[in-house]
C-alpha cells in the first residue's frame, strides 16, 4: 500500500538520516535553463581542461530529464565529512604531504552509493516508483541540484555551501518517477566575502563562481594526466592529492561540526601527515597496499608519485635527493621528468 506523500517524505528523511546522510532535499525533475547555459559557457571557455567526458554528455548533464525523461523528482542527499582538524595545518610543513580531507578515510563513492542504493530500494518499494542513483558516475550536475533542493548554494568557489555543514558535503542523487513536492531552492549567502578567491595558490578563479580546472590543484593532482605545467609546479606546494584551501577558509564552516561527519570518513592515521620521503619510495604494490579502499588508489601510482615529486621539489629538503635520483630510472616518463625537475629545484636552494 502506497504511503501518503507527506508521510513518505518524512519517512524517507528519517531513513536517510539513519543511513548517515546529514542533508536532505528534493529538487524538481528539471533544472532551470540557466544551469545548462552556465555549463555550456564553462565548457566553451575550456575551463574543463582535458575532462572531455564533461563535454561529450553536456546535453544530458544540463537537466535531469535530459538524462532520464521519466524522472519527476530528484532527492538530493549530503553526507558530511567535516574535519576535526584544521585542513591548513600542514601548510607550514613542506616535508609533509597534504592530502585533501575527503580522501583521508574510506572512498566516498563506495560509502555514499551503498547508502543511496538502500534508500532508493526502500523508496521504490514504498512508492511503487522507478529509481536511479548517482554518485559521480553519470552526467549529473549534483551541485546545481543540491542548490535547487535547498541543501545550500553554490559558493564563489563553485562548491556547495550549507548553512549547517559548511563546505564539507559529499553529494548523492536519487532520480525517481515519484512526484514529490520540491523544497525551496537555496539562496546565495556569500555576500561580499572573497576568502576562497584570495587563498587559491594557483589563482584558479577567473571570476567569482567560476573555476578554471586547468589551474586548480585538485584537478591537476587528480584528473590531469601527464606532466604538470612548469609555471604551476612551485605554486602547488606540498599538495599531493587535491586541495582544500578554498573550502577551508569559508566562514560558513564555523557552523560545521565534526560530530556530524560520517564515521566512515574518519582519517586514517598514516595519511594525516605522511612524510614525503616515505611516499617517494612507494612502488606499485606498496602504493596499492597503502591506498586500498581509498579514492587515491584510482589515480594510480605513477600520477601519485609525479605529485609527490613536485612537493619534494618545493620542500627545500635536500635529504630527498637520493630518493628523487632513484626515480630518474623510473619506468614512467612523466615520473622521470618530474623527478629531474625536483632535483634541479632543490639544487637551487
Amino acid at each position: 500500500m502506497k504511503r501518503h506523500k507527506t508521510n513518505l517524505v518524512n519517512a524517507l528523511k528519517e531513513r536517510a538520516a539513519a543511513e548517515g546522510f546529514a542533508a536532505f532535499g528534493i529538487a524538481p525533475g528539471s533544472l532551470a535553463p540557466e544551469a545548462g547555459v552556465r555549463l555550456r559557457r564553462w565548457l566553451a571557455d575550456g575551463h574543463h581542461g582535458d575532462m572531455l567526458w564533461m563535454e561529450s554528455r553536456a546535453d544530458q548533464r544540463a537537466s535531469p530529464d535530459a538524462l532520464w525523461p521519466e524522472v519527476r523528482s530528484v532527492i538530493m542527499l549530503g553526507m558530511s565529512y567535516a574535519p576535526a582538524n584544521d585542513p591548513m595545518a600542514l601548510a607550514g610543513h613542506p616535508n609533509r604531504a597534504r592530502i585533501s580531507v575527503y580522501a583521508l578515510g574510506r572512498d566516498y563513492h563506495d560509502v555514499v552509493k551503498g547508502a543511496l542504493k538502500r534508500l532508493a530500494g526502500w523508496l521504490a518499494h514504498e512508492a511503487g516508483a522507478d529509481v536511479k542513483v548517482f554518485v559521480d558516475t553519470a552526467p549529473v550536475m549534483e551541485k546545481a541540484l543540491a542548490e535547487a533542493a535547498g541543501i545550500g548554494w553554490q559558493g564563489k568557489h563553485s562548491n556547495v555551501v550549507s548553512r549547517d555543514h559548511g563546505s564539507w558535503l559529499f553529494l548523492g542523487a536519487i532520480y525517481t518517477t515519484a512526484e514529490l513536492e520540491p523544497d525551496v531552492a537555496g539562496s546565495d549567502n556569500c555576500g561580499s566575502c572573497r576568502a576562497c578567491q584570495d587563498i587559491c595558490p594557483t589563482d584558479a578563479f577567473p571570476a567569482p563562481y567560476q573555476v578554471d580546472a586547468r589551474r586548480c590543484i585538485s584537478y591537476l593532482t587528480i584528473e590531469h594526466k601527464g606532466p604538470i605545467d612548469l609555471e604551476l609546479r612551485p605554486l602547488i606546494g606540498n599538495h599531493i592529492y587535491g586541495c582544500d584551501d578554498c573550502l577551508a577558509v569559508c566562514p560558513w564552516n564555523k557552523f560545521a561540526s565534526a560530530a556530524a561527519a560520517n564515521k566512515a570518513f574518519l582519517p586514517r592515521a598514516e595519511l594525516v601527515a605522511p612524510r614525503l620521503a616515505d611516499l617517494l619510495a612507494l612502488d606499485d604494490a606498496a602504493f596499492r597496499g597503502l591506498f586500498s579502499g581509498s579514492p587515491i588508489k584510482r589515480i594510480g601510482r605513477d600520477r601519485f608519485i609525479r605529485n609527490v615529486a613536485i612537493a619534494a621539489g618545493n620542500s627545500g629538503d635536500k635529504t630527498l635527493l637520493p630518493l628523487l635520483t632513484v626515480l630518474l630510472e623510473d619506468r614512467c616518463e612523466t615520473v622521470r621528468e618530474t623527478a629531474l625537475w625536483a632535483i634541479d629545484e632543490l639544487a637551487l636552494d
